[in-house]
């Protein structure tokens, strides 16, 4: 396996898919703009996107790839088994969870959403749209069972690719949106839900080499299926802490009117970037990673540890100090439009410039997670992660009176920096990573690129400033050639300093 090359295949996909996202995001922000029927939305969406991204991001890969390739080192026939195991007790878990959720539908708004009490329009909207897109969770989780599979036979095109067809969906009800009037968000309702049994069958489509569905509703819980669901629960908290900490803010903000849509259109930009250097590189390093501890292969391991950090931080270094340096022109240019006034421009820039400084910090609690589920472990990341939610909880819920829904990102940057700061302190304890020399050097110059990288787009942003105004037409041409100018000019000056090396290109691990 080729490191980078095949976290180039899964981030170009990925890229495609969070550009369509972008589309998508923009229409929903010319029609329905921050208002209370955004927020009812983005509560009823938010559920199933990030239950998306807790599975299909890495967190069921991070329990179900370690056990699944230790059956595979042993005998095709026995990985079989354990699949259809683990499908099967998956499949009757999921329509159990649904069936009740979608009975007691309006106690779980209130629990997630419960600022819309006082609301009663808002709540019912809310709880109405949830019911429609709560299906999607079922769909996306055994989506997430197929995209396993794949990559743990190193495939990461289609399991990368499933997500595009969400975007596809919501963006060709968004056309005649003009059309649809108060309808527009039942229809993007059910078209979350259409997405997610599409996705499904599309994954199953390129499943089917590796394995085929054998419905039992007798299901034998052995050893290793225990040992499985026992790991699940763990990596689903720990993998995905940035997510949960996400939806954390979203049941706070829902107290402050708009909020809930200030911090979506913010976190829709930083997740472009983490997509990549935190989710592509956790993803493709797993399967081999396992597979190397498994054969105890211990350069190989190191390796392969600290090639992943480098590129994460390659990667989230520039776009961290891009986002500071221009989050209001940033959020002006990709959603100033239509029912998305300055005011609400204002108050995203301020959520993404906080987001932005926790970047580099939630890419690497992706990455450091992984060294832990390579190693079967899930317990400590999920310690860990455990501590850093409640520290959110406890700095958002302090502070949320005096300062608004701003101290949501804020919370959220310092609890990811805390987590992965944590995170590395045991890996190093119990001598599951060291630094390599190479990394160091390469870290150095990485920065330096990108510090340099930053003043140069700040002087961008300046000489565009008038181009970029909230007023100005064509200021989304100008953000994405301020974007490609700062992009070449790092791309350049790493290749220079060498902080990125051609060669590597060529590793296979």
């Amino acid at each position: 396996m080729n490191l980078i090359k095949s976290t180039g295949t899964f981030g170009f996909y990925t890229i495609i898919s969070r550009l369509l996202g972008y589309l998508r995001d923009v229409l929903i922000a010319i029609f329905l703009g921050a208002s209370f029927v955004a927020d009812a939305f983005f509560v009823a969406f938010r559920i199933p996107n990030t239950f998306r991204r807790l599975f299909a991001e890495g967190t069921f890969n991070a329990a179900f790839v370690p056990s699944y390739a230790s059956e595979l080192v042993k005998k095709k026939s026995k990985s079989k088994k354990f699949a259809n195991d683990i499908f099967n007790l998956l499949f009757l878990s999921l329509l159990f969870l649904t069936i009740i959720i979608e009975i007691f539908m309006p106690v779980f708004v209130s629990l997630i959403a419960p600022g819309f009490i006082e609301d009663q329009k808002k709540i019912n909207l809310a709880i109405d749209l949830t019911r429609i897109t709560f299906p999607f969770l079922m769909f996306v989780s055994l989506s997430s069972f197929f995209a396993a599979i794949l990559n743990s036979h190193n495939k990461f095109a289609a399991a990368s690719a499933a997500p595009i067809i969400l975007n596809i969906v919501l963006i060709s009800i968004l056309i005649f949106g003009k059309y649809l009037g108060d309808q527009l968000i039942y229809i993007m309702s059910f078209g979350v839900s259409i997405a997610g049994l599409l996705q499904l069958v599309f994954l199953y489509i390129f499943v089917k080499k590796y394995y085929v569905i054998e419905l039992n509703l007798k299901i034998k819980v052995n050893n290793k299926v225990k040992f499985f669901f026992k790991k699940l629960l763990p990596s689903i908290f720990s993998s995905g802490v940035t997510q949960i900490n996400i939806l954390v803010g979203t049941i706070i903000a829902s107290f402050q009117a708009n909020a809930v849509s200030y911090l979506y259109y913010a976190d829709r930009i930083y997740q472009i970037n983490l997509a990549i250097a935190g989710i592509a590189i956790g993803v493709v390093v797993l399967p081999q990673l396992s597979k190397h501890i498994l054969l105890k292969k211990k350069k190989k391991i190191l390796d392969i540890q600290n090639k992943a950090l480098e590129l994460s931080m390659f990667l989230s270094l520039p776009a961290s100090i891009a986002l500071i340096a221009g989050s209001e022109e940033i959020i002006s240019a990709l959603f100033g439009y239509g029912s998305f006034g300055i005011d609400a421009v204002k108050n995203s820039a301020k959520a993404l410039f906080y987001f932005g400084i926790g970047l580099p910090a939630f890419g690497m609690i992706k990455v450091f997670s992984t060294f832990f589920f390579a190693n079967q472990d899930t317990k400590t990341p999920f310690y860990i992660s455990l501590f850093s939610v409640l520290l959110n909880i406890f700095i958002s819920l302090f502070y949320f009176k005096s300062i608004g829904f701003i101290i949501i990102p804020i919370a959220t940057s310092i609890s990811s920096w805390i987590n992965s700061i944590l995170l590395f302190i045991f890996l190093k304890k119990r001598n599951l990573f060291e630094f390599s020399k190479i990394f160091l050097k390469s870290f150095l110059k990485i920065l330096f690129a990108s510090l340099m990288m930053g003043i140069f787009f700040k002087y961008l942003i300046f000489i565009f400033e008038i181009r970029l105004n909230y007023d100005y037409a064509f200021k989304s041409f100008y953000l994405l050639l301020t974007v490609l100018l700062g992009f070449v000019f790092y791309f350049l000056l790493s290749l220079i300093i060498k902080a990125f090396n051609y060669k590597d290109l060529q590793l296979k691990y």
